[in-house]
């Protein structure tokens, strides 16, 4: 175990996910059980460059495990993207005697690590939070677990009202680049179609399915809309082009963007375990004279990958559960 590390930095960075708070417990705990030294960097990256620092300690993070956001706060900052920003940044994190930054976040969180690590060899480890679960080396990120079991509940009550009145539902859901929460949250829900943004075809495979629906004798249907999806529309301009292109079917529509509800809320016990778990992986990692990686989890294995193979984009997404969505939709 290194002798070297004495005091590790932990901030929270970019969109919040529930979970944050947990994984910011775990680190400080961790930190305590090894006799070591926590400093809390509030408002992300802003907080490096302005000097925001408090000294945390186990009773420091009592009764967050089970809080939605971060109270470490977080924040974009434009300043960090310029080498003066992240040199003042790199000043403060010496000045305030910290060792080695832990940062939980998603990809823009950890590429503004990779540039401190390249610039100023400064030891870094990540955690992954992101609701939309597309980070590269993990199975899973923060946040997630709990988004999806929001974007289910809230399907579920949407669907009362759909076949109370034989309407047509489009349902969008987070995920710019990543279908994940809109595939598991449309297969769970028992969407009649969903929309990613990893298929080119959606909007074929969408009018096809709401003919196939018609001709079977359902009259009202979900249709789960991930916000990234490439049908070249946002979910109110699909509306008008189902209602145009199927005139005769009568269609009466209607869109729900369920939007931020899904990055607040108790994390659920899964993504208080996964955080807790990856939280004290990280400190111990540091403490082993491992850096620059982010901690994951593979096959309910926690595991190391490289900052830099954590924040390339991730193309591939689950085939055999779109093979199921398409099987169970009939």
């Amino acid at each position: 175990m290194s002798k070297n590390i004495r005091n590790i930095a932990v901030l929270t960075s970019g969109g919040d996910a529930p979970g944050m708070n947990a994984a910011i417990r775990a680190v400080v705990r961790a930190c305590s059980f090894y006799k070591i030294d926590c400093t809390g960097v509030y408002r992300g990256y802003q907080g490096l460059l302005d000097g925001d620092f408090e000294n945390l300690d186990a009773r420091s993070v009592r009764n967050v495990i089970n809080k939605g956001g971060t109270f470490l706060k977080s924040s974009r900052c434009e300043d960090f993207r310029k080498p003066e920003g992240r040199k003042l940044a790199y000043d403060n994190l010496k000045l305030a005697g910290v060792d080695a930054l832990i940062v939980i976040g998603g990809n823009g969180t950890f590429t503004g690590a990779q540039l401190l690590i390249d610039e100023y060899d400064f030891p870094v480890v990540g955690i992954p939070a992101t609701i939309d679960n597309d980070i590269n080396g993990t199975d899973y990120t923060l946040g997630y677990d709990t988004a999806l079991n929001t974007v289910v509940e809230a399907i579920d009550k949407i669907r009362d009202t759909a076949s109370s009145h034989n309407r047509l539902f489009l349902i969008e859901v987070m995920g710019r680049d990543a279908g994940d929460i809109a595939l598991n949250s449309g297969v769970g829900a028992g969407a009649e179609e969903i929309m990613i943004p990893e298929e080119s075809d959606s909007m074929n495979r969408l009018m096809k399915s709401l003919k196939i629906s018609r001709e079977k004798g359902k009259t009202s249907s979900i249709i789960v809309v991930a916000e990234g999806d490439k049908s070249g529309k946002n979910v109110f301009e699909l509306a008008d082009h189902i209602n145009d292109d199927l005139e005769d079917y009568n269609y009466d529509i209607r869109v729900s963007v369920l939007g931020h509800i899904q990055r607040g809320g108790k994390p659920s016990c899964f993504d208080r375990v996964l955080a807790s778990k990856l939280g004290v992986g990280a400190v111990e990692a540091i403490l082993n004279g491992t850096y620059n990686v982010m901690m994951g989890v593979e096959h309910k294995k926690v595991v190391q990958i490289s900052l830099k193979d954590a924040i390339e984009p991730r193309h591939e997404f689950d085939k055999e559960l779109r093979r199921v969505a398409d099987i169970t939709s009939v």
